[in-house]
C-alpha cells in the first residue's frame, strides 16, 4: 500500500488532526508546548486504525520496538518526567515495572484490552503532564540525577524523545502496512 494520492503524505493536509487551528507560535512556552503536542499527535496518528496484533508487531528485527511498545514506553517517560521528577514524586513506582526492565517495550500477549489499557494510560499521563506544565514555570529548577535542571530542558528532552520515537514509529508502521510519511 502506498499513499501516493496524498503527495507522499500520510493524510491530505486538511484532514491532518495535528494541523487543526495551526498558527505561528508566539514565545518560548507556546513554541515548546506546540512541538511537544505535535509529536504526541504524530505517535497517535501512526497507531491509528491498526489491530492489536499489528500494534504489537515487532517489525524491525532484532529490535523489540513495536507501536504498542512505543505507546507504553512514552506513557512511562511522561510519568517519569512529569510526576516523578518535576513533581518530585520519586516514590511512585515506574509504569510497567512488573515486566522485564525494558522501559515498556515488552508486554504480555497483545489483545484489544491491553491496547485500550496502554493507550488510556498514555493519554492519562499526557493529560497529567499538561496540567503540570501549565502550572510550572519553565525557569523552575528540579533535581535530575543530582543535577539542577530547568523544566525547559525537560520539555526539550521530551520533544527529542518523541521525535526520535516517531521516526521509529514511521518505520514500524511502514513495515506493518506500507504507510509512511508526514
Amino acid at each position: 500500500m502506498t499513499n501516493a494520492a496524498y503527495d507522499g503524505m500520510w493524510l491530505p493536509a486538511d484532514q491532518d488532526p495535528r494541523m487543526v487551528d495551526l498558527q505561528p507560535t508566539r514565545g518560548e512556552r507556546e513554541c515548546l508546548v506546540g512541538y511537544l503536542e505535535h509529536y504526541r499527535g504524530t505517535l497517535a496518528l501512526k497507531c491509528d486504525g491498526l489491530s492489536a496484533e499489528q500494534l504489537a508487531t515487532k517489525a524491525v528485527p532484532p529490535s523489540n520496538i513495536s507501536l504498542l511498545g512505543l505507546v507504553r514506553h512514552m506513557a512511562r517517560v511522561e510519568q517519569s518526567w512529569f510526576r516523578r521528577v518535576i513533581e518530585d514524586r520519586m516514590d511512585l513506582p515506574r509504569l510497567f515495572q512488573d515486566e522485564a526492565e525494558d522501559a515498556g517495550f515488552n508486554f504480555p500477549e497483545a489483545d484489544d484490552d491491553l491496547v485500550r489499557e496502554s493507550h488510556a494510560r498514555w493519554q492519562e499521563e499526557i493529560s497529567h503532564a499538561r496540567e503540570v506544565l501549565d502550572r510550572t514555570d519553565l525557569d523552575a529548577v528540579v533535581d535530575v540525577h543530582g543535577e539542577p535542571t530547568e523544566v525547559r530542558d525537560i520539555v526539550v528532552h521530551m520533544i527529542e524523545e518523541y521525535a526520535r520515537h516517531c521516526g521509529h514509529a514511521d518505520l514500524v508502521r511502514e513495515c506493518v502496512d506500507g504507510r509512511a510519511g508526514q
